[in-house]
């Protein structure tokens, strides 16, 4: 809970996509007036368009080169891994943490020394090791279950609803009974599931099989009072298992589809009034708004918690933290990293950039050159740093970090599409999940 309450601080301070790789810019390997140049290896597709904007703006205004390269859903490290040995290698990269600080510390710099670093509101939140600085959270973001009040609305005035408010939805049992009584009145609400689809396509199941996975592995680490383990006994399966059966049973489209379903379908359908729910994050309110022909408007989209049936989850918020931890590339010449950190500087600091980071990017920003009043004006966003600064609820620390490898959570994500399609046992679920961790953990 240490670190949940740091995040919080924070927040009320702050409050290749086509054929693999999409990338903006020179592919030279070296800028020709000697200024250094900037090559920033993006994790998430959606923001793509964002980060092309924040590179043109600073190469207008400094004249340093500034490319920026985005790698596929779900292929970031593998990506990153086929990049970083290149002449012209990123010199920007993000780790999600210590593992990824493991699986990269022979390219990660010792930042300790850096401006970038000094502009961090809490130093704890960086990944350091042995008294080094390699990775400077940039973002705090929060995931739950997000909803259209609009259609909630007029489920609550269906006769014989299961609730007559969104407050009454605060465990699993009551999130259950309305779920499946919205699913039985699809046609009466002019919708086709509770929940839009749950994504199994290749690539595109870190909903389930890190983001949900989170969850039991947080109750699991609250209850033994630990931050890892080279053991888990996944002692919260069941209540896993009810919440997804929930999301699949009660969904626009039947488990047997789902493997050939993306994120963006499912951001689709409930951006056209398709369905009530959909778990995602924050970042999924540009997805929403720019779905050609989208309905739901922004005072009606919100959070709920994500309840699994766990005792005292009443006092349950949402998932907040990080897995956005910039480092630099100590293999890059001193001129790109020091124009890479200049950058840096600039985005997260400088009246400009910082107007990127709110109103482009949609950052909520850990870092103390932002004040409170400098949060980005998404529904979402609010939504993350009203959950964040909340002293009646606990929020669920990002404990996915520790996920022992991509290779876990993409096995497990396997095990999970094959049992949503009705072709694989819970307990062989279970089984993966545990022996896994075991065996990645030992490596």
């Amino acid at each position: 809970m240490r670190k949940l309450k740091r995040f919080a601080g924070l927040t009320a301070a702050a409050a290749l996509v086509i054929g693999g790789l999409a990338a903006c810019g020179s592919s030279e390997s070296s800028s020709d007036n000697g200024k250094g140049k900037v090559y920033y290896l993006n994790f998430k597709p959606e923001q793509e368009e964002s980060w092309k904007k924040v590179a043109a703006a600073y190469t207008e205004a400094t004249g340093t080169e500034v490319k920026i390269v985005t790698a596929a859903a779900g292929q970031y490290e593998p990506t990153l891994r086929a990049e970083i040995d290149k002449e012209d290698a990123p010199t920007l990269f993000n780790i999600n943490g210590p593992i990824g600080y493991q699986n990269f510390k022979d390219y990660a710099a010792d930042l300790k020394d850096t401006e970038f670093y000094k502009l961090l509101g809490n130093p704890d939140l960086a990944v350091s090791h042995e008294g080094g600085v390699y990775g400077i959270p940039f973002v705090v973001e929060g995931y739950g279950i997000i909803y259209n009040d609009a259609l909630l609305q007029k489920y609550f005035a269906t006769a014989g609803a299961k609730a007559k408010s969104v407050e009454e939805i605060n465990n699993f049992a009551k999130l259950k009974e309305v779920a499946e009584d919205i699913q039985a009145k699809a046609g009466e609400l002019g919708i086709k599931g509770a929940f839009a689809s749950t994504s199994f396509a290749p690539g595109e199941d870190w909903r389930w099989q890190t983001h949900l996975a989170n969850l039991p592995v947080y109750y699991e680490f609250r209850d033994k009072n630990v931050v890892d383990t080279d053991k888990i006994e996944f002692t919260y399966d069941k209540e896993y298992k009810a919440i997804l059966d929930l999301y699949v049973n009660n969904s626009t489209v039947p488990g047997s589809q789902t493997s050939a379903k993306n994120v963006s379908d499912s951001m689709a359908e409930f951006a056209l009034g398709e369905a009530v729910f959909v778990q995602n994050g924050n970042w999924a309110w540009s997805q929403i708004s720019e779905v050609p022909g989208n309905t739901v408007k922004a005072e009606d989209v919100h959070f709920l918690p994500i309840y699994m049936g766990v005792k005292g989850e009443e006092k349950a918020g949402i998932a907040v933290g990080t897995e956005n931890f910039m480092s630099v590339n100590k293999k890059a010449s001193e001129a790109d990293q020091k124009a890479s950190l200049d950058f840096l500087v600039w985005l997260f600091s400088s009246e400009e950039g910082k107007k990127f980071v709110i109103n482009d990017l949609g950052f909520i920003s850990p870092f103390k050159s932002f004040g409170e009043n400098e949060t980005p004006s998404d529904p979402l966003g609010k939504e993350v740093a009203a959950y964040a600064t909340n002293p009646d609820l606990y929020n669920i620390d990002w404990n996915f970090t520790i996920f022992p490898s991509q290779d876990f959570k993409n096995g497990f994500g396997q095990q999970l599409a094959q049992y949503v399609a009705g072709n694989n046992d819970w307990a062989n679920v279970k089984e993966f999940f545990v022996t896994e961790w075991a065996h990645e953990k030992a490596k």
